[in-house]
C-alpha cells in the first residue's frame, strides 16, 4: 500500500502547506481543527510528514526538506546532502554519465547524482520507499534524469550503466548491523556487482575492519563538520588498494602514504586531535608528520608537538598543565583559575566526561574556559589542560 498517495493529491499538498511549521506542542489542537474539514487519516498523515520534514532539515536543508517526502526509516538512513553531493562530484570526475543506484531509499543519493548531471536508475524493493523516491524526484524537478524502479536489486541488470552505487541496509530488527555479510544485500554481493561495472561506489559503515576491504577497492572515510558519516569503497579508480580521509566542508582529502606508526614522545606544547575520518582511515601517522609530532601513547590517537602548524586534518590545542589523574586536584585547579566553561575530551579513559564535569564544576561561576583531555601518557592515566590554539 502506498501511504503517500493521499498526500500527493491537491488536497493533500494543500494540507501539507498548512501544517508545514506546526509546533509539536500544538499538534493536537491543529489536528482537531483540521479534522472538521479533512479526513482524519489525511490530517494524521500530513502532520506525520511535517514532523519528518522538520527532522530532515539537518540532512537536506530547509528548502529541499520542505518539498520532499519521507518515511521514518528514510530520514534516519538517508545520506546527508553535502556528503551525497561530494560523492556525486567524484563520480562526475571519473567520467560517469549514468549510475544504477541500488537500495536507493528515499532517493537522497539519486537526487545528488542527478543534480550533478548524471542519469540515474534508482532501485528499491520497498513499495513505500520507492514511492517516496519517485515523489522526491518530481518535487525537485529531476524526473528527466531519475527513473525509479520498485524491484529486488539482486535481479536488476546494470550492464548499460557507467557505474553502480550500492547503499545496503545496515540496520535490522535489533538495531545496527556490524557484520558486513549481514548487510542487506551482503557486502560480498555488492562487491561482485561493483566488479562487473566500469566504476562503482559502495557505502558502508565507517567501523568496517580494514582487512575486510577488497584489494580491488580504494577505501575512503568521510566526515562532515567533524562527524564521521561513512566509508566508501571505490572501484574503477586509479588507486586501488589505497586509503584516504576526506573532510567536509572543503573538501580536504588526506591520502595514505603507508607511513609507519609515529614514535611516542613526551608531551609537547601542543596537542593535535585528528579528525575522526583520519583515525578511521588509520592516517594518524600522516598528520603527525605534517605537524612534526609524535604520539602521547602508542595506543591512542592524540598527537603532540612543540610546533603549531595549520592543518585541516586535526584540531590544535595549546597545553598549559599536565596532571596525573586526580579529581580533587583538578577541581581545586579549576576553582583557582576561575573556570566557568569546561570541555572534557577523552581517549583511553573509562571516565565519562559528563560525570567528571559534574564532580569538578558543579556550579560554574568563573569566566574562563578550559579543555581537559583524559588520556594516557606512556601508559599512565593523565589529565592535560589546554585551550584551542
Amino acid at each position: 500500500m502506498n501511504d503517500l498517495a493521499p498526500l500527493l493529491t491537491p488536497e493533500g499538498r494543500a494540507l501539507l502547506d498548512q501544517v508545514r511549521d506546526t509546533d509539536p506542542a500544538d499538534e493536537l489542537a491543529v489536528a482537531t481543527r483540521l479534522r472538521r474539514e479533512h479526513p482524519a487519516e489525511l490530517v494524521s498523515a500530513a502532520l506525520g510528514q511535517a514532523r519528518l520534514r522538520q527532522r530532515a532539515v539537518a540532512k537536506f536543508g530547509a528548502e529541499d526538506a520542505a518539498r520532499m517526502f519521507f518515511t521514518p526509516h528514510g530520514v534516519e538512513q538517508s545520506t546527508r546532502a553535502s556528503v551525497a553531493a561530494y560523492r556525486a562530484a567524484r563520480m562526475k570526475d571519473l567520467g560517469v554519465t549514468s549510475v544504477a543506484d541500488l537500495c536507493c531509499g528515499i532517493g537522497g543519493d539519486a537526487l545528488a547524482l542527478a543534480r550533478a548531471g548524471i542519469r540515474v536508475l534508482a532501485v528499491d524493493r520497498d513499495p513505500l520507499t520507492a514511492a517516496a523516491a519517485r515523489a522526491n524526484a518530481e518535487a525537485l524537478g529531476l524526473t528527466d534524469l531519475i527513473e525509479v524502479r520498485e524491484a529486488d536489486v539482486t535481479e536488476v541488470d546494470t550492464a548499460g550503466y557507467d557505474a553502480v552505487f550500492v547503499d545496503p541496509a545496515r540496520r535490522g530488527g535489533r538495531g545496527r548491523i556490524f557484520d558486513p555479510e549481514a548487510y542487506s544485500p551482503p557486502l560480498s554481493w555488492a562487491v561482485r556487482a561493483a566488479l562487473q561495472a566500469p566504476h562503482a561506489a559502495l557505502k558502508i559503515a565507517p567501523g568496517i575492519p580494514h582487512e575486510a576491504v577488497p584489494a580491488e577497492a580504494e577505501a575512503e572515510w568521510i566526515s562532515d563538520g567533524g562527524d564521521v558519516k561513512e566509508a566508501v569503497l571505490w572501484f574503477g579508480t586509479d588507486a586501488p588498494g589505497t586509503v584516504r580521509a576526506t573532510l567536509l566542508p572543503g573538501p580536504y582529502t588526506l591520502p595514505g602514504r603507508g607511513l609507519p606508526d609515529p614514535a611516542v614522545r613526551p608531551v609537547g606544547r601542543y596537542l593535535y586531535e585528528p579528525d575522526g575520518a583520519v583515525i578511521r582511515a588509520h592516517l594518524v601517522a600522516e598528520v603527525a608528520e605534517e605537524v612534526d609530532g609524535g604520539l602521547l601513547d602508542p595506543t591512542i590517537a592524540y598527537v603532540t608537538s612543540d610546533e603549531l602548524r595549520e592543518t585541516p586534518y586535526a584540531s590544535a590545542y595549546e597545553i598549559t598543565d599536565r596532571l596525573p589523574f586526580n579529581v580533587k586536584k583538578l577541581k581545586a585547579l579549576l576553582r583557582e583559575r576561575e573556570v566557568g566553561v569546561l570541555t572534557v575530551k577523552k581517549r583511553g579513559s573509562a571516565v565519562e566526561p559528563e560525570e567528571l564535569r559534574r564532580k569538578v564544576l558543579p556550579k560554574p561561576h568563573g569566566t574562563h574556559a578550559v579543555t581537559v583531555f583524559l588520556t594516557r601518557v606512556a601508559g599512565a592515566p593523565t589529565m592535560l589542560l589546554g585551550r584551542p590554539a
